[in-house]
């Protein structure tokens, strides 16, 4: 059962991410990933929410919660992704967008990811 959760909620991740980060795209631009940034950012956010109140509440069940963490944010956020578009940008010669793509990615993503530890925490306690 745990296989069938990861590859639906893996499926319903990946068209979360085309959706969000087409979304942010049209609100935003192009100027940097902002797409990718936005889809990491609310993943890590997520993933640190999910897996902390997995960890302190039985309102998943471990299959559901494998689904969701393993498939929807494993198709959802998009790392490699990001990996491609930095690069693309060094090649470009956009030192200063790929810097600063780097260092909202790990930066926030980390920040977020602690954020959703922190909510879980408070309410699962």
């Amino acid at each position: 059962m745990q296989l069938i959760y990861i590859a639906l909620f893996g499926a319903l991740g990946c068209l979360l991410r085309f959706f969000v980060s087409g979304w942010v795209y049209a609100l935003i631009g192009r100027g940097l990933p902002y797409g990718t940034l936005a889809v990491n950012v609310i993943g890590s956010l997520l993933l640190g929410l999910i897996m902390e109140g997995g960890l302190r509440s039985a309102l998943l069940p471990a299959d559901v919660r494998m689904g969701i963490t393993t498939g929807l944010m494993g198709g959802f956020t998009t790392f490699s992704t990001f990996s491609y578009e930095t690069i693309r940008l060094l090649e470009d010669g956009s030192f200063l967008a790929a810097g600063a793509n780097i260092l909202l990615n790990v930066l926030v993503c980390i920040l977020f990811a602690g954020l959703g530890i922190f909510l879980a925490r408070h309410l699962y306690t």
